[in-house]
């Protein structure tokens, strides 16, 4: 028997279609954005993180914040050492789990990406309302909310 969705799970679903093709267009323009530093998306995200929160973190840390696959993210910060973007530093609280710290190039590096990025947001948002904005973010945190388990 096959069932029907309702109105709103027609609209769910065609939010989700939308939100995995932003994320596509988003994923390529963060590259568009880092090439230039010598950085991905994926590489600009964990660096990111770690910029946020300002302070180091595990990978493990790191990867629940973005949401990934542990293995990923620890991959992409094996790659980031190797560019000197970031280095591994004891963590007092977990003998194995070393902590992901930005290494001064890295921050330099971010400090860059950040001046790009927030020129090309400010285009982007041009023309939409703050309300609008904050109105889609709300649905948005709402929906992964419901998705947790």
């Amino acid at each position: 028997m096959t069932s029907k969705r309702t109105l709103s799970g027609d609209a769910m679903t065609d939010l989700i279609l939308e939100t995995f093709r932003l994320n596509g267009a988003l994923l390529d323009a963060g590259n568009h954005l880092t090439a230039p530093y010598g950085l991905t998306s994926a590489r600009w995200q964990v660096m990111g993180t770690v910029d946020l929160a300002g302070q180091a973190m595990t990978v493990a840390q790191i990867a629940r914040r973005m949401g990934l696959a542990r293995q990923g993210v620890q991959r992409i910060a094996n790659d980031l050492e190797a560019l000197g973007m970031v280095s591994f530093e004891d963590n007092v609280d977990h003998k194995r789990a070393k902590l992901v710290a930005l290494t001064a190039k890295g921050r330099k590096t971010m400090d860059q990406i950040n001046k790009t990025q927030s020129a090309w947001v400010n285009e982007l948002s041009s023309g939409l309302s703050d309300k609008k904005i904050k109105q889609a973010l709300a649905v948005l945190r709402t929906v992964q909310t419901k998705l947790k388990p």
